[in-house]
């Protein structure tokens, strides 16, 4: 039996599954691999399955010798974390988990931006603190969401499972900008600039995946562009954001507010976001439902699977 990394603790029908074709190592850490450790399980497995943090650049691949491993199946459908032109060198392929994430995704996004409008975060800190004095007309007055309009960064899978459930959730007109136009089974407006789209709606929504052409593209002249009443909401990578620009559009208050899942450096959150009343911050858990991560696994495992029996991998990413 080929020999198979976890490098994170996974549902148990993962490991069951995996079980059953290779013999398997589960890292019980929940920390990402570091240093020495990520050329290790290149010299030591057959098979890795990485995730979030654990950061494959190229010079690991490049400090390891003919390695032992042949495929990284990422755990996840983002792969920024994997160099996976130097894997591909290295004679590593490297496959992800879409699909099984785009739905809990797109709600995630649907939730921080009623948690934003509405101002649920803050309304449930006065809750929790005791100073609430009970109803009255002009309390917590926030932003009614259904039928406004929405601005998505990115159309692929998420954006456009997020775009269904603006229009058809909350009748909300939709706007977009992606490299190329998008087909949908209803009206939606593509813009030509970030600048453009961000001035023209109410939520701003970051669905893009990570990697160095998208690195900051959300900045100071998008927000500027943005209402005063906008709310940006980011459920794709931290690094897409220029997250000073965000503190400071924040704290400045040239936008309503912000809900953010994912941080440039997580798991460190910038103390003056932390600070802010008019943010929503959530622990990245944009597919944190037990049938999702499951699903993700066993997506995994098939690409695991698939390699072991001389098949093509079904979810491979190209270099």
């Amino acid at each position: 039996m080929k020999k198979v990394l976890f490098t994170r603790p996974m549902p148990e029908p993962v490991v069951k599954e995996a079980r059953q074709y290779f013999d398997v190592t589960i890292r019980q850490s929940n920390l990402p691999l570091t240093g020495n450790d990520l050329r290790n399980v290149l010299r030591d497995y057959d098979l890795v399955m990485p995730t979030l943090g654990d950061m494959f650049d190229r010079h690991v691949f490049e400090d390891v010798d003919d390695p032992r491993c042949k495929v990284l199946a990422n755990f996840g459908v983002g792969y920024n974390h994997i160099d996976v032109a130097a894997a591909t060198k290295a004679g590593i392929a490297v496959s992800n988990t879409p699909g099984a994430v785009t739905d809990a995704t797109a709600d995630i996004a649907v939730m921080l931006m009623l948690m934003s409008a509405r101002r649920a975060g803050e309304g449930e800190r006065l809750v929790r603190s005791g100073n609430w004095e009970g109803w009255h007309p002009t309390q917590m007055l926030g932003l009614h969401m259904s039928r406004k309009t929405v601005g998505i960064i990115g159309m692929g899978r998420i954006g456009q499972a997020i775009a269904r459930r603006c229009f058809f959730g909350f009748g909300m007109t939709v706007k977009y900008f992606n490299r190329s136009a998008k087909g949908m089974e209803f009206d939606a407006e593509r813009c030509d600039t970030l600048e453009d789209l961000a001035g023209k709606v109410d939520f701003l929504v970051a669905a893009v995946p990570g990697g160095p052409e998208t690195r900051g593209m959300v900045n100071a002249s998008v927000f500027a562009a943005m209402q005063a009443h906008g709310r940006f909401i980011n459920i794709s990578r931290g690094d897409v954001v220029d997250e000073p620009a965000l503190i400071e559009a924040l704290q400045e208050g040239l936008i309503g507010g912000a809900g953010l899942d994912v941080y440039a450096q997580e798991p460190k959150v910038p103390e003056a976001l932390k600070a802010l009343e008019n943010v929503v911050l959530l622990p990245h858990l944009g597919t944190a439902a037990l049938e999702v991560r499951t699903s993700m696994g066993m997506m995994a495992v098939a690409n695991l699977v698939a390699f072991d029996q001389g098949k093509a991998l079904p979810n491979e990413v190209e270099a």
